[in-house]
């Protein structure tokens, strides 16, 4: 069906931090599949391991014990300080998991209308649930009637919260991206999630994190709320726990850990030996390698070069990003960028209409992202230099006028 707006190239192969189209052309990848390949492309260990798993052992389903399954659970459990997991095959998968664990949560105290509170500019899939949870109305147009039972606060704003608080007693979780990527690349004050943390407990809600783009070691750590020392009862992983292979996971504690019993959520795929095998190798490289190290390191160069390279241009909003999770955000639309990024053999993205976007693979080394914020840079001065000539070209034909 007609559901994408593909750019007009055909990938083959892939090694690395790069890529090759099926004329033989090669392109630096600093999209890793949006925040899926943190590996990056082949990597030889997963390759194996998947191949080995292949050779013994695919699919089972769910009817019965799978052992790669509980291994994973087991090491997401430890790194978390979580208490059990449901697997799913994607975060679209694992955020409608975390919505009707909540719901079921809400009904098991005898609430009515389970309500979740979610954010302005989020984004957590495109099923009925989790469409009507993003805060994209241009996502959301045409599919109506979406689902009661949300309320929409902005994001990083701790005082709406509290307000629903003092008047809603209807509302069972906090449902949130810890790091918002669609909606613009967003990063929270600080104490914002140590905020959200005292409400959830003083109100006896579930703090529900969407770590589908921002977790799996991407800025530095396993879960991005290791940054604020606080731990959610509800967490979701996908794009990055897999490399490649589709798996997505709904990780809960405490309370919210006994909510589902057998019969109330299922999935035919979850957790199959190949799926999980990609994710535990994952694990085992991230660490053996010291992948988290790297993405800060890089990261931060990544910025301080970007500061450097586009110091000369004022009408740059803000440069910003932790680990390997950046935005540039500029001061008008820029999705052309994409095109002329791929022009120059360099896979970026914008989106929020004004913010590029980079994800690279978490194996990223120093040489390679000077290389992509030289020609990103390049590009972004181009770009708004033209941007500075139309409108001096509008304010002389306004004069004219």
């Amino acid at each position: 069906m007609s559901t994408y707006l593909r750019l007009p190239v055909t990938f083959v192969k892939g090694e690395g931090v790069w890529l090759w189209d099926d004329r033989g052309d090669c392109y630096l990848d600093a999209l890793s599949g949006i925040a899926v390949c943190g590996l990056g492309h082949s990597h030889p260990t997963l390759a194996k391991a998947l191949c080995e798993q292949a050779n013994l052992l695919i699919h089972t389903s769910n009817l019965y014990h799978i052992e790669k399954q509980a291994l994973l659970a087991e090491r997401l459990v430890s790194l978390s300080g979580m208490d059990n997991v449901f697997f799913c095959n994607s975060g679209a998968e694992a955020n409608e998991a975390a919505i009707k664990l909540a719901r079921l949560y809400g009904h098991n105290k005898g609430i009515e209308l389970p309500t979740i509170i979610v954010m302005e500019r989020s984004f957590h899939g495109r099923t009925m649930a989790t469409l009507t949870a993003t805060g994209n109305r241009k996502a959301q147009a045409g599919f109506e009637p979406l689902l009661a039972g949300f309320l929409r606060v902005p994001y990083d704003d701790l005082n709406a919260v509290a307000q629903i608080a003092a008047s809603n007693k209807q509302v069972v979780a906090v449902l949130m991206e810890t790091y918002q990527g669609e909606g613009g690349v967003n990063f929270p004050q600080i104490n914002y999630l140590q905020g959200l943390r005292q409400l959830c407990d003083q109100n006896n809600w579930l703090l529900m994190l969407d770590e589908v783009q921002c977790g799996i070691g991407r800025t530095g750590k396993w879960f991005a709320f290791q940054h604020s020392g606080i731990v959610p009862d509800v967490m979701t992983l996908a794009k990055g726990l897999g490399s490649g292979v589709p798996i997505g996971a709904c990780i809960a504690r405490g309370d919210a850990a006994n909510v589902f019993k057998p019969g109330n959520h299922a999935s035919t795929f979850g957790g199959n030996p190949l799926a999980c095998t990609a994710a535990l190798t994952t694990l085992d490289v991230i660490e053996k390698d010291h992948l988290m190290e790297n993405a800060v390191s890089i990261g931060d160069y990544i910025r301080g070069r970007f500061k450097e390279k586009l110091a000369n241009w004022s009408d740059v909003i803000q440069i910003r990003g932790q680990g390997l999770m950046l935005g540039i955000e500029l001061p008008v639309p820029c999705g052309e960028l994409v095109k002329e990024a791929l022009k120059h053999r360099l896979l970026i993205n914008v989106t929020s209409e004004k913010v590029v976007r980079l994800l690279p693979a978490l194996i990223m080394k120093q040489a390679e992202a000077e290389q992509v914020v030289e020609i990103a840079s390049e590009i972004i001065g181009k770009f708004l230099e033209s941007q500075t000539e139309v409108a001096i070209m509008r304010d002389k034909l306004g004069s004219f006028h």
